[in-house]
């Protein structure tokens, strides 16, 4: 089972532009944009709380709480596993199909129809009385 990596945090566009320069240092970016990737997470209240892990200019270890208003937020994306964290484009996977077999022309699409009314059958009267 992968176990949880840390948390990918990311910004509206006019959240990035308000908080300016101060963010600018905990920014990453990547395919889909940048974001900040944090330990762990905290939303439950106004202020949205991550718990960054880094080095200083020293190269020591430290902790850092980074704390943003929480409509700040357009997205937070749960990092698993041991690989990278990052999106890329989806590929569909192909069919295989047997040596020598065609691959059929597409169908063109054809146009919705109403069903055709229908109407009622006819009543038929008759003389007979029922016994």
């Amino acid at each position: 089972m992968n176990e949880t990596q840390g948390y990918a945090v990311f910004f509206f566009p006019q959240a990035l532009e308000a908080l300016g320069e101060a963010i600018r240092p905990y920014l990453l970016e990547g395919p889909a944009g940048p974001h900040v990737l944090c330990k762990e997470i905290d939303t439950g209240g106004a202020f949205t709380e991550m718990t960054l892990e880094g080095r200083n200019a020293d190269g020591r270890e430290m902790t850092l709480e980074l704390m943003v208003p929480g409509n700040m937020l357009r997205m937070i994306v749960s990092a698993h596993g041991e690989g990278s964290f990052g999106f890329g484009p989806r590929v569909a996977r192909a069919v295989a199909k047997p040596a020598g077999a065609s691959v059929p022309a597409p169908a063109e699409p054809v146009p919705a129809q109403p069903p055709a009314p229908q109407t009622p059958a006819p009543v038929i009267a008759t003389d007979a009385k029922p016994e």
